[in-house]
């Protein structure tokens, strides 16, 4: 079953390697993943790149080096990793941070996973995430500079990658409490997106249960406090109730969203293999983790379409992908987030997101997989 999750990825990372992967501005020993394919000129040009999918587009080609290492793939990270300094001024940092938190767990991964390290990167950007934390005001950290907004996507994977970085559990902690006391919803028990001037901001997104069974499940191996693994079983079964009909993972359009399952997918796939197991209730929300994966997974792959042999997924893995075309609407960056294609499969987002959950249903499937 593991071989059989390990070509689905494969073909998954081929795909994006044929339709997006291209040299930024021409420059040799530097490659961007283009926004759109069908993509325009400007796009292929980069003149719109968006940080944080080029920072997940990282971590999936981390992902596809833990699974099938290779020296090639290794010099595609740090092609991609070179590229995302140029396209962003040469500069590591942005107000968005949200965008530095994404890529600060990335380049984590490619130097602990793949070889790659970035000490002075990693060092930049964890003093931006520390820095930020304002108690006083409200948070947590906000999800941007200047900003009054504490929210869920930029606590949580700042708070994972504190967890993995230079051991700063306390930190981590702390927001993980945090989300816990103020962004929990006493009825679902999901996640709440954030607070802002001190109200509430009710919506519930798939991305934001992710990152936070991430970071729940990083301080439960971490730590002894015995806090974290009940929160991870908590929200499993709310995901399980409420956002994955059918056991498939709800999604979200393209654009920013097209990110939003495929996350999810992620860190169920972390609950399933890192939650440790200590009692039945920690070996269930395992269980239930791998199967929402798996499910989503099979589904994804059923509704896919086959464009030149390579696979192309769709925005809601319940349904028929379509193939886009250049005709129609484009994706467009409005007010701090990304709006979706009018075909969101053309969204190198949703692709993204495709291929993390193949790799995500290869890794749970690869931890089941009897010992020879």
């Amino acid at each position: 079953m593991d071989q059989l999750w390990a070509n689905r990825a494969e073909s998954a990372e081929a795909a994006i390697t044929k339709r997006h992967l291209k040299r930024l501005w021409g420059l040799p020993g530097t490659q961007l993943g283009v926004v759109a394919w069908p993509s325009a000129r400007r796009y292929s040009w980069f003149g719109t790149w968006h940080y944080w999918w080029q920072a997940h587009l990282l971590d999936c080609l981390v992902d596809a080096q833990v699974r099938d290492p290779q020296p090639e793939r290794q010099a595609r990270i740090a092609r991609q990793i070179r590229a995302h300094r140029l396209r962003n001024n040469g500069s590591w940092v942005n107000d968005y941070y949200d965008d530095m938190a994404w890529l600060a767990l990335s380049l984590e991964r490619a130097c602990r996973l793949a070889g790659v390290e970035k000490p002075r990167a990693l060092k930049k950007l964890a003093d931006q995430l520390v820095n930020a934390w304002v108690p006083e005001d409200g948070g947590g950290i906000p999800w941007r500079k200047q900003d009054q907004f504490f929210n869920a996507p930029a606590n949580g994977p700042a708070a994972i990658f504190l967890a993995r970085y230079d051991d700063r559990l306390r930190r981590a902690q702390q927001m993980a409490d945090w989300i816990d006391e103020v962004l929990i919803d006493p009825d679902s028990h999901l996640v709440f997106d954030g607070i802002k001037a001190g109200s509430l901001v009710r919506a519930q997104y798939t991305y934001c249960q992710g990152v936070v069974l991430g970071l729940e499940v990083e301080l439960a191996a971490r730590t002894q406090d015995d806090d974290h693994a009940p929160r991870v079983h908590r929200l499993v079964d709310a995901v399980g109730e409420h956002m994955a009909p059918d056991g498939v993972l709800k999604g979200a359009g393209g654009g920013d969203g097209g990110l939003f399952h495929g996350i999810l997918a992620r860190y169920l796939a972390l609950v399933a293999t890192d939650l440790p197991q200590r009692t039945p209730e920690d070996a269930a929300a395992r269980a239930t983790a791998r199967d929402l994966v798996l499910t989503s997974a099979q589904a994804a792959w059923d509704n896919r379409q086959t464009v030149d042999g390579l696979p192309l997924f769709g925005a809601f893995w319940e349904r028929t992908a379509e193939v886009p075309t250049l005709a129609g609407k484009e994706a467009e960056f409005v007010e701090g987030a990304v709006n979706a294609s009018e075909i969101p499969e053309r969204d190198l987002s949703v692709q993204l997101s495709g291929w993390m959950l193949m790799e995500a249903a290869h890794t749970v499937a690869e931890s089941q997989a009897p010992t020879q």
